[in-house]
C-alpha cells in the first residue's frame, strides 16, 4: 500500500506546505538495487583512534571507492573537512578506545561537523567493545554509554539516515566485513538506534555477490507478503530456496517456488505430524531455516476467546520450536547452520489487543535466546529479527488512524517494506553471521514503541 503523505511531502507542492507548517518531512529511503557493485554509493569516513579500525582498513577498498579519515595521515587516507569534503554517505567511528570518561567528547567532536556534510540516507557504525567484556569498571560504563548516544543519534540524523552500535568481542574482528556491508549499505535501510554484539565465527563469506551460494534454505509462510520478500532474498544471494505455506496457498506457493527456482512444501506446521512431514521433505538437508510463518487473532484480552489465545501461541510459538527441534533431532539442520525466526515489536513493547500476539513474539525471541547455546555447540546460530510497521496487505487493513500512527512512530517517519525484513533476515543467514546468537535485530525505523 503506498504511503500519500510521503509522496505528499516531497512534491515541489508539498515540500512547501510541510515546511510552513513544520510538519514531519520524511524522505523517501534509498533500499538495495540488483547490479550495485559497492555496499557504498559515496564516501565513507573513518575516525576514532581504536584498535578496530585497523582491522577494517584492509578491506575497506571494497565498501567505496571514496575513503577518508577524520585527521590528516590517519590510515594513509585524504582527510575530510566540511569546508572542501565531499557529501558523506557513511561514517565509521572506532570507539572501542574510549576508556575515561574524559574522552567521551571524542563522540561530540568527531559527530558534530560530520552531520553538517552528510549526503541523504546515510549510515553511520559506532564499533566498541562490550561492557561485560571488560575488568575495568570505567572502561565498561564508557562503554556502555555508547548505547545511549548510538540511539539519540539515531533520532537526530534525519535524511532518511540509521545508526548502530557494534561491540566487537576479542576474536571477531575478521567478521567485521560482513557486518559492515550490511549496516553501512541500503540493505540496512530501515534498520536504525540497533545495538549488536559480534562473537567468534570459523565460517565466512566466499562470494560476496553470492554469500549463500550451495545453501539450502527453508522459509515459512513464503507464498506472499514478508515470506515471499524473504525467500526471493535469499534466492537473489545463491540459496535454492524451499517454500512452505497452508495447503490452501500451494497454487501461489507453487508459482513463487517456479520463479525462484526452488521447491513449494504445502504443509499446516500445526498438524501433528507436521515435524515427521518436514524432515521427510528436506531429505538432502538444510542449512538456513526461516520461521516466518504467523498469525494475528486480535482482541482486547477481556473479549479474547480461547480458541484465538491457542491459535496464536500454536502457529507463532510452537510449531517453530517443534519443527526445529525436529529437524536438529533428525540431523537436517547442518552443523553452522542459520536459524532466524520473525518476532515483532509487539513482543517487545506489547500493544492493545494482542495479548496474544505480544505473548507469542515475546516467546520467539525467548526461544532465540534458549536455543542460542545449545545450538551454538554445532555452530549453529539462532537470532531474532523484529520488524516494526511494514507496509503489507496485513497492515492495509488497520484502520486509518492506527495505520498513520504506525507510520509516522519512529526515526523515520515512514513504514518500512517486506524487503527491509528481508535485507536482515539474509544477512543473519550468511556463513559470518554466525558471529551473532541469541541476539534480536529490530527491523522499525527506530520506533518508539519498546524504545
Amino acid at each position: 500500500m503506498s504511503d500519500r503523505y510521503l509522496a505528499f511531502a516531497n512534491s515541489t507542492a508539498g515540500r512547501r506546505l510541510v515546511k510552513t507548517l513544520g510538519l514531519p518531512a520524511p524522505l523517501p529511503l534509498e533500499r538495495w538495487r540488483g547490479g550495485r557493485t559497492r555496499p557504498i554509493d559515496g564516501a565513507l569516513l573513518i575516525g576514532g583512534e581504536g584498535a578496530l579500525n585497523e582491522a577494517v582498513v584492509p578491506f575497506a577498498h571494497k565498501l567505496t571507492d571514496a575513503l577518508y579519515a577524520a585527521h590528516e595521515g590517519q590510515h594513509a587516507l585524504p582527510r575530510w573537512t566540511a569546508e572542501h569534503g565531499p557529501r558523506l554517505k557513511a561514517l565509521l567511528f572506532d570507539a572501542s578506545g574510549l576508556t575515561r570518561f574524559e574522552q567521551l567528547i571524542e563522540l561530540r567532536d568527531f559527530f558534530q561537523p560530520t552531520f553538517k556534510g552528510l549526503a541523504n540516507c546515510p549510515r553511520v557504525v559506532l564499533l566498541g567493545r562490550a561492557p561485560e567484556s571488560l575488568k575495568d569498571p570505567i572502561a565498561a560504563s564508557v562503554q556502555r554509554s555508547l548505547e545511549g548516544f548510538s540511539r539519540s543519534l539515531g533520532k537526530e540524523i534525519r535524511r532518511g539516515g540509521g545508526v548502530q552500535l557494534i561491540y566487537v568481542g576479542k576474536g571477531a574482528e575478521d567478521q567485521l566485513e560482513g557486518a559492515l556491508r550490511f549496516f553501512l549499505s541500503p540493505k540496512s535501510a530501515y534498520v536504525s538506534g540497533q545495538v549488536v554484539r559480534l562473537g567468534r565465527c570459523s565460517e565466512q563469506v566466499k562470494d560476496w555477490t553470492r554469500p549463500l551460494a550451495g545453501k539450502q534454505a527453508l522459509v515459512t509462510g513464503a507464498s506472499r507478503g514478508i515470506g515471499a520478500a524473504i525467500a526471493e532474498t535469499l534466492a537473489r544471494d545463491g540459496a535454492e530456496v524451499v517454500l512452505l505455506d497452508v495447503p490452501a496457498a500451494k497454487d501461489a506457493l507453487d508459482a513463487l517456488a517456479a520463479r525462484l527456482g526452488g521447491r513449494g512444501v504445502a504443509l499446516d506446521i500445526c498438524a501433528e505430524d507436521a515435524p515427521a512431514q518436514l524432515v521427510a521433505a528436506l531429505a538432502d538437508g538444510v542449512e538456513i531455516v526461516v520461521h516466518n510463518a504467523g498469525i494475528t487473532r486480535d482482541k482486547t484480552l477481556a473479549k479474547m476467546s480461547e480458541g484465538f489465545w491457542n491459535a496464536v501461541i500454536d502457529v507463532n510459538l510452537k510449531a517453530p520450536q517443534l519443527l526445529t527441534q525436529a529437524l536438529l533431532d533428525a540431523g537436517t539442520l547442518q552443523d553452522n547452520g542459520r536459524v532466524v525466526l520473525i518476532a515483532s515489536i509487539s513482543g517487545i513493547a506489547g500493544n492493545l489487543g494482542q495479548s496474544n500476539y505480544a505473548t507469542s513474539k515475546a516467546g520467539v525471541i525467548g526461544l532465540a535466546q534458549a536455543f542460542a547455546p545449545v545450538l551454538g555447540k554445532r555452530g549453529i546460530s539462532i537470532n531474532a529479527v523484529a520488524p516494526g510497521f511494514i507496509e503489507t496487505r496485513m497492515t492495509a487493513g488497520i484502520p486509518f488512524t492506527l495505520r498513520e500512527a504506525g507510520r509516522r512512530m519512529n526515526s523515520m517517519g515512514q513504514g518500512g517494506l517486506p524487503q527491509d525484513v528481508a535485507e536482515a533476515v539474509a544477512w543473519l543467514a550468511q556463513p559470518g553471521s554466525g558471529a551473532l546468537s541469541g541476539q534480536v535485530l529490530r527491523v522499525c525505523g527506530q520506533s518508539l514503541l519498546g524504545a
